[in-house]
């Protein structure tokens, strides 16, 4: 079974900085593609950005510039780094790992297999 547990989020002020994490246990991810998805309240999931199998990475525009996505060497634990952080990036923030090897990091949610619980980012002006 495979799972994802995300840890990292909280309150904070507008300005401030959270690292979130997810790694993964039940397999391993190397080369896989993964990707960040908050949802806001009443709003539909969308991405801030991903990391295609050979580190390619994306951010939506709302985020370029603060968010960072990486991953470990060994490729089993994905992060976001959010810097400057503002009111409206506050949402339950999910990780996702794609379901195969060797794919491009999709904006879509339904191009990822694996999900986590979501931690929630609040953010306070």
């Amino acid at each position: 079974q495979v799972q994802l547990v995300e840890s990292g989020g909280g309150l904070v002020q507008a300005g401030g900085s959270l690292r979130l994490s997810c790694p993964a246990s039940g397999r391993t991810f190397r080369n896989y593609a993964m990707g960040w998805f908050p949802q806001a309240p009443g709003k539909v999931r969308e991405f801030v950005a991903t990391i295609s199998w050979n580190g390619i990475r994306n951010y939506a525009d709302s985020v370029k510039g603060r968010f960072t996505i990486a991953r470990d060497g060994a490729e089993n634990t994905m992060y976001l780094q959010m810097s400057n952080l503002k009111p409206e990036d506050t949402a339950v923030y999910y990780c996702a790992f794609a379901g195969r090897p060797y794919t491009s990091g999709s904006y879509y949610p339904n191009g990822y297999e694996y999900w986590g619980q979501g931690t929630q980012v609040t953010v306070s002006s």
